[in-house]
């Protein structure tokens, strides 16, 4: 059951500081406090022993840490890719997924969207920002869910937390259900929490963003300071093309999205990633990697190949391996760095939405058949 609290974590560290000032306590057991939730993963204040009882007891009273109960988690890949889906109440779900990498980890920093050239054993995290999503991208099984609501900072950093309580997470990718630029402020509220010396201190190039291409929010990241990742979503190397793929694209251009990239890169200094979902005759032509190559040739950027895991659109067919790397070795001859994205957890419902659709779809059907039995459970919560 759901805390009539609100959550600490939907606070910042200065309303934090603030509301301790407000009840006559020093501003800077906040980072105390905030360390005990994030780098010490503790979900009750009473484990917070170097704070005072009385301070303990009014932060009980006035906040929760409670995570996120589970509903169902599948693992894959031999225990390296685990697929969670959390309970949001009344009736909302909302899916997070882990990838541990191998130390020779050129696959994950190409899944990560990081340019670093070294890259360690990792801990990947993919994250939502959003129940279902309003883009409509017609490849994907969270985009035909619709648009629910906006998660909460706190509902974000939970999906991390989750993981974090087990092993040490070491990147985070904002590439789960919904568009974290359209839910903005708390977006950016996660981010500062997972990087902050006193939250999360995780590495800010460990941390990358994709969006569908918000010019203006993408414009607004660049001024945030983070020097966190960002990768675009192209799939189409015509802007027609693309507005049938993605049909809330409205009236943004791939000449907009690219300078609105260009212009991330001058503020941050860091490459920008394009993806790019690979459909069957639709998207894979070599021609098409060509006239691709030509919209964003000179921009300090990678293009992410991502063969279209069959989920949703009618008609739409995952490319054979030959296209897909057909499409691939046409970019490269064009001077554009291209990469296909390692896939993981298909036997588990891994690409966005998948998850919740499955067990959404499961539970309706249960449900149907259990109207008459009193008291049962749409979804099984796991201890």
């Amino acid at each position: 059951m759901t805390s009539p609290l609100p959550h600490l974590l939907d606070l910042s560290l200065d309303q934090i500081e603030a509301q301790l000032a407000e009840w006559g306590e020093p501003r800077f057991h906040a980072k105390q406090i905030a360390r005990w939730v994030l780098r010490q993963h503790v979900t009750n204040f009473e484990g917070m022993t170097n704070l005072s009882a009385r301070l303990r007891a009014r932060l009980a009273e006035s906040f929760t840490l409670d995570p996120l109960p589970v509903i169902t988690e599948r693992g894959a890949d031999d225990g390296s890719t685990t697929k969670v889906l959390l309970d949001l109440a009344n009736g909302d779900a909302v899916e997070a997924v882990r990838m541990d990498y191998a130390s020779d980890g050129r696959d994950a920093a190409m899944e990560d969207g990081d340019d670093d050239e070294h890259v360690p054993e990792r801990t990947t995290v993919c994250v939502s920002t959003q129940v279902g999503c309003a883009m409509g991208c017609t490849f994907c099984a969270t985009g035909q869910q619709g648009f629910t609501r906006n998660l909460r900072p706190s509902e974000i950093l939970a999906q991390v937390l989750h993981f974090a309580r087990r092993r040490r997470v070491t990147n985070v990718v904002f590439m789960g259900m919904g568009e974290p630029l359209a839910n903005y402020a708390a977006t950016v509220q996660a981010i500062r929490w997972m990087v902050s010396a006193d939250g999360m201190n995780m590495r800010q190039r460990g941390v990358t963003v994709s969006t569908v291409g918000l010019v203006r929010a993408i414009d607004r990241l660049g001024d945030e300071g983070f020097q966190i990742g960002l990768t675009v979503s192209l799939h189409a190397p015509d802007d027609d093309l693309r507005r049938r793929l993605i049909p809330t694209a409205g009236g943004i251009t791939i000449d907009e999205l690219v300078e609105a990239s260009r212009g991330y890169i001058a503020k941050r200094g860091r490459r920008v990633t394009f993806a790019y979902a690979l459909l069957d005759r639709v998207n894979d032509e070599p021609e098409q990697a060509r006239r691709l190559a030509e919209r964003i040739r000179g921009v300090q950027a990678h293009v992410n190949l991502i063969p279209y895991n069959p989920t949703a659109g009618a008609g739409l067919r995952r490319p054979s391996r030959e296209r897909v790397r057909a499409f691939q070795r046409e970019l490269q001859a064009q001077g554009v760095n291209a990469t296909v994205r390692v896939e993981r957890g298909q036997e588990i419902a891994a690409a966005c939405g998948q998850l919740r659709t499955d067990v959404m779809l499961a539970s309706g059907e249960r449900s149907a058949q259990e109207d008459a039995a009193p008291g049962g459970a749409a979804f099984t919560v796991l201890s």
